[in-house]
């Protein structure tokens, strides 16, 4: 009569399955080496134009997925307005006097971005993968004028850049 009712000799909880405890290692390794890349800016971003440069050469080599294309862009440009801009927009903050310091004691406020260097190039070369997977999906490959898409391009970067 182990493990039943309430003698309170019941066994430990059971192991995790194997699938789990492999995710966890996988995921733990995963987030080894992205900590491990923290410090190499410059080699992480020219291994992200290597991978946006196979993505181009994909879709050059299929000639197709416009639409994977536009938004691809229109999401990496959104990080890229989010990446310049400030945390603190000083234009949104009263001021009754001058915005730069003109005493001794008044302490200089550094720039603080609203994304962070290694987020934005993480949504970066994530938002690479995720496009250049999705190239081997035939259903994701819709036809488009691109007239129609390069214009409706430049007025989203109009509205995103005024809006920010």
């Amino acid at each position: 009569m182990e493990g039943i009712g309430g003698d309170g000799a019941s066994a430990a909880a059971p192991p995790p399955p194997p699938v789990n405890q492999w995710w966890q290692h996988l995921s733990k390794l995963y987030q080894f080496y992205l900590d491990e890349s923290t410090p190499h800016t410059v080699y992480r971003w020219i291994g992200t134009v290597v991978l946006a440069a196979i993505y181009v050469l994909r879709i050059y080599y299929v000639q197709g997925f416009p639409y994977l294309c536009i938004l691809l862009g229109y999401y990496i440009e959104i990080s890229l307005v989010e990446f310049l801009n400030p945390l603190v927009d000083p234009k949104l903050e009263p001021s009754d006097g001058p915005v730069l310091p003109t005493k001794g004691s008044v302490e200089f406020k550094t720039f603080i971005r609203r994304f962070h260097e290694f987020k934005f190039w993480y949504s970066c070369t994530k938002a690479f993968c995720i496009a250049f997977v999705m190239t081997f999906f035939s259903i994701c490959d819709v036809t488009a004028s691109w007239f129609f898409l390069i214009l409706l391009s430049h007025m989203i970067f109009v509205i995103v850049s005024l809006n920010t």
